[in-house]
């Protein structure tokens, strides 16, 4: 059963939101993942989210772009935790759509990541999920030192070789 909704506003912000998906695949969390417009169809909008708990989700990632209503209407209506990804626009370069999620009114929160910031959105997704599931918890610190050892060993090249050398292969 998912315990991640991902829905977006369109096919466009599919790149943005596949990284959130890899993230769970990571982390072995079952997702589904689709496309509501909340402007163009929103009866098919309300009855996702009306469902959402009934289905199983503990967490929906909504990506969005421009007015980017998509989170803040799923936070609106889904009573456990909406993370919201806003989508880079053309016109405003998505700081459009960060304003839009994340200026939502008091009582309405949408944890909300940074412009096209799939891959958070999944990892925060799986940390909220972690509170409740050690063996999730085990798989993010050991993600967690992954990252560490990534750092390292560019550390360690860098001081090895010098900075211009470095440099220079980078």
């Amino acid at each position: 059963m998912a315990k991640v909704g991902i829905v977006m506003g369109s096919d466009s912000d599919l790149p943005i939101m596949e990284k959130a998906a890899a993230m769970l695949e990571k982390f072995g969390i079952e997702y589904e993942m689709t496309i509501i417009s909340a402007h163009r169809m929103p009866d098919v909008f309300f009855d996702y989210a009306n469902t959402a708990v009934e289905k199983g989700f503990e967490v929906i990632i909504a990506g969005a772009g421009g007015a980017a209503h998509l989170p803040g209407m799923c936070a609106a209506i889904f009573p456990l935790p909406v993370i919201g990804v806003p989508i880079h626009t053309k016109a405003l370069g998505g700081v459009d759509s960060l304003y839009s999620i994340v200026q939502m009114p008091s009582g309405i929160p949408v944890a909300t990541v940074a412009i096209d910031g799939g891959a958070n959105a999944g990892i925060l997704a799986a940390k909220i999920i972690a509170t409740h599931d050690r063996e999730l918890l085990d798989k993010i610190i050991a993600y967690k030192a992954e990252l560490k050892s990534g750092v390292m060993a560019k550390k360690e090249r860098l001081e090895s070789v010098g900075y211009r050398a470095y440099a220079e292969k980078n």
